[in-house]
C-alpha cells in the first residue's frame, strides 16, 4: 500500500508527506523512552528500503541520512548516480585498437596531438585503461587540492598572479625575499591542539537539516535527470543580465552542447569553475557552453558552509525569480566563465528535469541525444571527466561549417520556460 500510494505520486509530491511526518520527530531532541534515538531512525529506514525493493536514489539518499552514515562518494544517492559515458575504455578500444594489442598509440587516435594529449591523462604516449579511470571524487585531499584552497581567496575557482604574491608576501613574514621549508611548513600546518581543549566538529549538520535540505532539493534534485542515450528535455530560460532567453533544441545539431548546472554556495562547483573556463576556451569554436543556475546548495538557513562565509558567499535561499537572479549576476561576475549562464525558473523546472543540483554536467550529441552525464555533485563533479568524452565525440562529429557565433533570433525569444 505504501509503495503504490508514494509511486502513483511525483517525487516532490512524496517529499512532502515523508517531511511532514520526520522533520516533527528530527527536530524534537527526545527520544522515545523506551529504545535510543538511533534505533528507531534505523528501524525507519529499514522500513523505508522494504517499502522500496527498487527504491529510487532520493529513498537511498534519505535512508542513509537517516542510519548516520558518514557522508562521502559513497553515501547515500552518490553511491550509484556515477558517471554515464558513450566514451568509455572498452568502446574507445574497440575503435582505435587496430592491433589489438590493448593499448591506443598515437598512430592509431585519427584525432590531432592537442586532442591526444587531453585524453592520455598519464602522458605515457598512449591511452590505455588508466586514463580512463575517474574513480577518485573530485573532493578527494590532495597537496594541489589544499595549495588552490589556501590561495583561491576569493573563492572564483582561480588562482591568479595577485594571490600568489599575497600568500608569498605573507608567508615571508621576515621579509628575506625567499621561502623556506619551516616557511611553508608552518603556512600550511593546522594549529596545534591547545591542552584539553576539544577536537574540532566535523562540521556535520543535524539529521533535520539534511532532511530539509534534501527535501527542498538543496542537496539534490530528487529526479534522477535523464539518462545516457535518451534525448535531452528541451527548456528556455533567459540569461542573468535579462539580455536573452536561450531555447536548448535550437543549440542542437551543428555541434555538441555541454551543459553546466551550479549555484553559487556550492563551492565544489566554484572551485571547479576555472576548469570550466579552460574547458571553453580550448573547445568553444567546436562545442556550445551553456550554464543553468540552480537552487542554492548552502543557503543560510540551511546548511550553513564556513568556507562559503570566508569568501562571502553568504546567501539566504531566494524566495521569488528576481532575488535568484541578482544571486545569479553576483556569482557570474565573479566566475566570469565566458559563455551564457542561463537563470531557472523560482520553481526549479529544469534543475529538476536534469537533476542539475547542487551541479552537474551534460554532453548533448547533434541529434539531442545524452552522450555523457556526469555523477552527482559534488563528489562526481568532474570536468576532466566530461572533457575526456567531448574529446572522443569530436573525433566522430564533422566540423561546423558556420563559425561560431551567439545564439541567433530564432534563439532568442520571449517566452517562459519550456514545461513539457
Amino acid at each position: 500500500m505504501i509503495k503504490e500510494y508514494f509511486q502513483s505520486r511525483p517525487a516532490r509530491a512524496v517529499a512532502a508527506v515523508l517531511a511532514a511526518a520526520l522533520l516533527v520527530a528530527a527536530d524534537d531532541p527526545k527520544p522515545p523512552p523506551a529504545q535510543p534515538a538511533s534505533d528507531e531512525w534505523a528501524q525507519i529506514a529499514q522500513a523505508l528500503r522494504e517499502s522500496w525493493p527498487d527504491h529510487p536514489e532520493w529513498v537511498d539518499m534519505l535512508t542513509a541520512i537517516l542510519d548516520d552514515e558518514p557522508m562521502g562518494p559513497s553515501f547515500g544517492w552518490f553511491r550509484t548516480a556515477v558517471a554515464q559515458s558513450r566514451y568509455g575504455w572498452e568502446s574507445t578500444r574497440k575503435r582505435y585498437d587496430k592491433n589489438g594489442d590493448g593499448t591506443i598509440a598515437r598512430r592509431e587516435f585519427p584525432g590531432g596531438d592537442a586532442d591526444f594529449a587531453r585524453l592520455d591523462r598519464d602522458r605515457d604516449k598512449s591511452l590505455t585503461p588508466a586514463d580512463f579511470d575517474f574513480n577518485a571524487n573530485s573532493l578527494a585531499p590532495s597537496p594541489g587540492a589544499m595549495l588552490f584552497s589556501r590561495l583561491d581567496a576569493d573563492g572564483s575557482g582561480k588562482v591568479t598572479r595577485q594571490e600568489l604574491d599575497a600568500l608569498f608576501k605573507a608567508v615571508d613574514s621576515d621579509g628575506r625575499g625567499f621561502l623556506s621549508l619551516d616557511d611553508l611548513k608552518q603556512a600550511f600546518s593546522p594549529p596545534p591542539a591547545r591542552p584539553g581543549s576539544k577536537p574540532p566538529a566535523s562540521g556535520m549538520p543535524s539529521k533535520a537539516t539534511l532532511v530539509k535540505g534534501l527535501f527542498r532539493q538543496e542537496i539534490g534534485a530528487l529526479e534522477p535527470g535523464p539518462s545516457l542515450d535518451q534525448s535531452a528535455p528541451d527548456f528556455t530560460l533567459k540569461t542573468y543580465d535579462g539580455k536573452a532567453e536561450i531555447t536548448l533544441s535550437k543549440l542542437v545539431g551543428p555541434k555538441p552542447v555541454v551543459l553546466v548546472f551550479g549555484n553559487f554556495t556550492c563551492g565544489p562547483f566554484r572551485s571547479h569553475s576555472g576548469n570550466i573556463e579552460k574547458l571553453h576556451e580550448r573547445y568553444k569554436d567546436r562545442a556550445t557552453f551553456v550554464m543553468v543556475y540552480v537552487r542554492e546548495a548552502h543557503p543560510t538557513e540551511g546548511w550553513r558552509m564556513e568556507s562559503n562565509d570566508r569568501v562571502g558567499a553568504i546567501v539566504v535561499q531566494p524566495k521569488t525569480y528576481d532575488e535568484r537572479v541578482a544571486v545569479a549576476q553576483k556569482c557570474g561576475k565573479l566566475l566570469d566563465l565566458g559563455f551564457p549562464m542561463l537563470v531557472d525558473t523560482i520553481d526549479d523546472v529544469v534543475g529538476t528535469r536534469y537533476s542539475g543540483m547542487p551541479g552537474r554536467l551534460y554532453l548533448i550529441d547533434n541529434s539531442g541525444k545524452i552522450a555523457f552525464k556526469s555523477g552527482r555533485g559534488p563528489y562526481h563533479f568532474k570536468p576532466a571527466e566530461l572533457e575526456h568524452s567531448l574529446v572522443l565525440m569530436l573525433q566522430e562529429t564533422p566540423p561546423s561549417p558556420t563559425v561560431d557565433r551567439p545564439p541567433n533570433n530564432d534563439s532568442i525569444k520571449e517566452t517562459r520556460a519550456t514545461r513539457d
